[in-house]
Order: C-alpha cells, then sequence, then structure tokens
C-alpha cells in the first residue's frame, strides 16, 4: 500500500532506526539546521536519517527535515522500493502516469484560518544557513497554475519570510513557476500560488522531477503511488492542492510586486546573491488539526535537496535515454548526489554496440541535461562505486582520444560559481564528456577463475576470517574472470 500521509512514512522510517525525535526544546534560528549540517557533513550515507524536532520555540507545531532525503536508504523507503530499484521504479512511473482525482473532505483543510488570523509566524520556519540566510525560509512543495491551459505546475521556490502576512519568492524568470503567474501577470491578474507543506513522499520527490513544460508532476506522482493523488480546491485561490498534506498557505501574487529576497545559502555550496523577486501576499493558511511541518535541508551539498534530486533526476535521464532518444542499450545512470537542479555529475553505464556509442550517448546527455559533467562506463562497472569508476577511468579512459569539452554553455549568474568573474559577472561555463568504456580488448582480467574465487569462499570461513558482504563491484568482476 502507498503512503497515504506524510506521518505514515515517518512511523515507517521510526520503526526502521531512520528517524530520530528530539525531543529538547530548539530554536528554530539556528539550532535544527546547525544540527542537519553536521549529520550530513559528518555521517556517510548509509548512517544518515531524518529528524524530527518535537518542541520548537515559538510554535506548537513540530518540525520535520531530512527524512526524505537523508540518505539513498531513505529516500528509497518513501518510494517503497530497494535502493537499487529507485530507477526502476521511475522508469515505470514516468511510462505510466496517474490522473490525480479531486476530494470534497480534506485533511489538509481541517482548519481553515484566513484574514489576519492568518500569520506566518505560528509556523516553525527554520532559518537554514543559520548567521548568513537574511531570514527564515520555506523550502517545500510550490503550486502555480497556467492561466492558459489550466495546467498546474509543482516545483520547490525557496522563499523568504518577509512578515506574518508576505513572502518573497525565488520565481526567476524562465522558471516554470514564474511562466505560471506570468500567464496570469500578462491579463492584469494576480497569480494564485500556494506551499504545500508535508504531502505524501511521493508528491515530494515528483516535484523536483525536471520535466518539461507543461507536465504535471501531480500525474507521475500518481505513477509513483500507483493510484490517484487525491486533491482539494484551495479555499481563496484558484488551485488544487494535495488534500493529504499537513499545511498549506495559499496567496497570490500580484502584478509588479517585489520585494528583495537573498542572499540564501545555496546547493553549490555556496551563498546565494541578492534580488528583486516576486511577493506574494497570503490570503489563507489550513492544516490538519495536529499539524506537522516539513523543510527540505539544503546548502552546501551533500544535503537532503541534493539527495533527492540526485537520485530523481537519475531515473528521469534513463527513461529519456531508453525511450525517448533511442538508447535501449544504456543499462544505468546515477548523479552523484551533488545535483541541485543545476551542475552535477552523472555516469552512464552503456553496452556499447559501435565505436563512438560512448562518446555518443555522453553528449546527449550534456545537451538536454544540466548537468555539468558526463562520464559513460561500461555495463558491468558499478557506477554507484567510486572504486570501481576510478579504476575504469584510469584504466579505459585515455584523455587525448576520450574526452570531449563542450564550450559556451550558459549559466545563470552566480549558480555556477566557477563562472564567476571578480567583477561579479558570469562568463560562459563549459561541460566535459569522458568515454571510459573499453575501446578494444585488453584481455583476461587478472583474477582467478570464477570456480576458484568461489571455493576460496568456503575457505575464508573454515579459517576463520571475518565475515563480509561481497561488493557489486567484486562480484562483477568475478563473474568476468
Amino acid at each position: 500500500m502507498a503512503y497515504q500521509r506524510m506521518r505514515d512514512f515517518l512511523a515507517a522510517l521510526e520503526r526502521r532506526g531512520k528517524l530520530r525525535r528530539i525531543a529538547r526544546r530548539v530554536d528554530p534560528s539556528w539550532e535544527p539546521a546547525c544540527l542537519a549540517k553536521w549529520m550530513f557533513q559528518a555521517l556517510p550515507d548509509e548512517e544518515r536519517f531524518g529528524l524530527f524536532f518535537e518542541n520548537v520555540a515559538g510554535s506548537d507545531i513540530p518540525l520535520v527535515t531530512a527524512a526524505l532525503g537523508a540518505s539513498t536508504e531513505t529516500y528509497a523507503a518513501a518510494l517503497q522500493a530497494a535502493p537499487d530499484e529507485i530507477n526502476a521504479k521511475w522508469v515505470r512511473a514516468l511510462l505510466n502516469p496517474v490522473a490525480p482525482r479531486v476530494v470534497e473532505d480534506a485533511p489538509c483543510q481541517e482548519v481553515i484560518v484566513q484574514g489576519d488570523g492568518a500569520r506566518l509566524g505560528r509556523l516553525p520556519i527554520p532559518v537554514w544557513t543559520p548567521g548568513k540566510d537574511i531570514g527564515p525560509y520555506l523550502t517545500t512543495i510550490v503550486v502555480t497554475r497556467d492561466a492558459r491551459s489550466g495546467v498546474q505546475n509543482l516545483g520547490v521556490y525557496r522563499t523568504r519570510v518577509l512578515d506574518d502576512r508576505r513572502l518573497a519568492i525565488n520565481l526567476n524568470p524562465g522558471r516554470h513557476g514564474h511562466l505560471c503567474c506570468r500567464s496570469y501577470w500578462e491579463q492584469g491578474k494576480p497569480a494564485p500560488i500556494a506551499w504545500v507543506i508535508a504531502a505524501e513522499p511521493e508528491v515530494h520527490l515528483a516535484t523536483v522531477a525536471n520535466l518539461p513544460y507543461g507536465s504535471d508532476e501531480i500525474r507521475v506522482a500518481g505513477g509513483l503511488k500507483g493510484e490517484p493523488v487525491a486533491l482539494a480546491r484551495a479555499k481563496t485561490v484558484d488551485l488544487l492542492v494535495p488534500a493529504n498534506a499537513e499545511i498549506v498557505i495559499e496567496a497570490e501574487i500580484r502584478p509588479g510586486e517585489h520585494e528583495q529576497e537573498g542572499p540564501f545559502g545555496e546547493f553549490a555550496g555556496f551563498m546565494g546573491p541578492i534580488g528583486q523577486r516576486p511577493m506574494a501576499r497570503v490570503t489563507a493558511i489550513t492544516h490538519r488539526k495536529d499539524p506537522i511541518f516539513y523543510g527540505y535541508t539544503s546548502q552546501m551539498p551533500p544535503s537532503e535537496s541534493t539527495v533527492i534530486q540526485s537520485l530523481t533526476n537519475a531515473g528521469l535521464i534513463l527513461k529519456m535515454l531508453r525511450y525517448d532518444l533511442g538508447e535501449p542499450n544504456v543499462r544505468d545512470v546515477y548523479i552523484d548526489l551533488t545535483f541541485g537542479g543545476l551542475l552535477a555529475h552523472c555516469v552512464v553505464a552503456l553496452a556499447p554496440q559501435y565505436p563512438g556509442h560512448g562518446k555518443r550517448v555522453g553528449r546527449m546527455v550534456a545537451d538536454v541535461t544540466p548537468v555539468k559533467r558526463v562520464t559513460v562506463v561500461d555495463a558491468d562497472v558499478d557506477i554507484r562505486d567510486p572504486v570501481h569508476l576510478d579504476w575504469a577511468l584510469s584504466s579505459l579512459f585515455n584523455p587525448a582520444r576520450d574526452t570531449v569539452v563542450i564550450d559556451d554553455v550558459f549559466y545563470p549568474l552566480n549558480m555556477d560559481p566557477s563562472t564567476r568573474t571578480a567583477e561579479d559577472r558570469a562568463v560562459p561555463g563549459g561541460k566535459l564528456v569522458i568515454d571510459a568504456t573499453q575501446k578494444a580488448d585488453a584481455g583476461p582480467f587478472s583474477l582467478p577463475p570464477r570456480e576458484m574465487m568461489t571455493r576460496a569462499l568456503d575457505l575464508w570461513r573454515e579459517v576463520g576470517l571475518p565475515e563480509f558482504r561481497i561488493p557489486k563491484r567484486a562480484r562483477l568482476r568475478i563473474d568476468r574472470s
């Protein structure tokens, strides 16, 4: 059964020891974010967990962060899949989207607060880069709608809390949320917008998928769930919102209204710039009777946002290569858990069919995705194992022959720190494609035959050596020996 509520997922994580509760009272202006930063900077992927702050100063609502993207394991748990099934689940969902259903009775609207009572200060909204961010920020699902087509968009756009009733949202021109809002502004109308906090996990994960404009992420979320996502009509704006969410903030953005947004800690690990961004006015806050607040923790990678964006968009690239670009011999795709909507390193496992096939596939990925580096290796390389990947690069990659440098790539100002100048201007960036597939028979592996290695396992145990788990890297190599 798919999770119907975020709290069901949190309970499942807690049973697995992957959610830690903090009962001590915490100050949202620095303590939750700093604890989350220590976890991501100090603990390896497999040891990380979600954080549940039960007692937040200034609010009677608990705060949760990092549960969706603490690690590959927690992300897989959100999809109710094994870690090595994540890409397959995404491919199935993208090929088989499920339309949502509209309901009248929505848990997210058990309590409806409008007018002066709809105060953002009631929510435990953290400062995510204490001492450096300009203030507290919402980091969650944002719902907008195209006025002409009626198609809704889900995205994640950091949102500065200006005061109890106003927000400055990082809607840059060209981003899908901005295109939706502009379709209203061009008609002289306010654009409806909503922040959805703690919906069911699949909705959160579908939100960060880099889909084409006009695609409805909620249908992909339905594909991930294997059933329709329940939506409810917002109370004060013309939007449909996930009915099973914990909290929904409804607002509108009037044409021409802007406020200062930033600085804010960015996914690349540096502070983002200050700029004028659209300003939203809160029209209502609806929530469950006993709501839970959820926010993504981002900034210096690895972080929750880079984990969920990397694991999500690897599945999208795999589906695109196989089914949209006609490359069925692509076996797997991995992004290095530093992807924040831009940059990062993408590794593709391919069974090459002809000379130059690796370069061709690598160029495809570089051309149609925002990743900065693409490495293509043979299908029998474990692309999630840095030791195996480095071996392929060291033994099969000839830099003089197998490197493609793509120059004159545009990156938005300050999104790629490597393109900044001393005058704080942006210069063109570039991308790198590496073909580390085997070009000629290099001979047999320098390992004993498989049968002999298998017998040696029995000998290992017989002589009392310590137990171990066979790495995928070793299995792939021994299978070829």
